[in-house]
């Protein structure tokens, strides 16, 4: 937790719920120890997506659906998500989600390596990307990710402070954990001084990137 537990704590007691659905699907996710948004980050998921009114969605790691689940209660009419999950057992369960919540004509699941989707989508053809997958992978899927974001589209990446641990020297982390905290330190990099990008990295949840991709229609 990287803010005050007392302030989460009282943040999550303002926070008004998402009915009884979704939060069956949380409450599974959390028994079978399946990442889900957190809830200190699901109000600002929530409310981009009500200002923004996206036309078009991407999600880069479905899980079990809960997180496009919750996009899709503030789409605008006729929008759409598209959703990239690898792991086949969160596929199938997502699939049963999204089926049970009847959002198949809303939510489109890809089932496979993100990577090998990223390229074959339209450029500038998504208002709003939220990237909550594999954490080394970030810096290698940020040129793709940007080509097919609309200009002054938002991509929203999650997980990005790694429990306070991206603040640390790489030899106070564990080895094992070496790699993605030196890939994910040269993704924040690359958001925060990228040309035509403008990045906010807000403390909430596990540490969240707001970027906005410069430039008008």
């Amino acid at each position: 937790m990287i803010t005050d537990p007392r302030v989460e704590a009282y943040l999550d007691l303002l926070d008004p719920g998402n009915g009884p659905e979704l939060e069956k699907i949380r409450e599974a996710a959390e028994k079978s120890g399946v990442p889900v948004v957190r809830r200190a980050e699901e109000g600002l998921l929530r409310t981009l997506v009500a200002a923004l009114r996206p036309a078009e969605i991407l999600e880069v790691g479905t899980a079990v659906g809960y997180s496009a689940a919750l996009m899709s209660r503030y789409l605008p009419e006729g929008g759409h998500i598209t959703t990239i999950e690898s792991f086949a057992p969160r596929v199938r369960e997502a699939e049963k989600n999204f089926s049970r919540l009847h959002l198949t004509d809303r939510v489109t699941l890809l089932a496979g390596d993100a990577g090998k989707y990223l390229d074959t989508f339209p450029a500038e053809h998504f208002d709003l990307i939220f990237l909550d997958a594999a954490k080394g992978q970030y810096p290698a899927w940020l040129p793709a990710l940007l080509r097919c974001l609309r200009r002054g589209g938002v991509l929203l990446s999650d997980n990005v402070l790694q429990e306070k641990k991206v603040v640390e020297s790489r030899f106070a982390v564990e080895r094992r954990e070496r790699t993605i905290h030196a890939r994910m330190r040269e993704y924040l990099y690359l958001l925060t001084h990228t040309e035509g990008l403008v990045t906010c990295v807000l403390p909430c949840g596990d540490g969240m990137s707001v970027t906005v991709k410069k430039g008008t229609e």
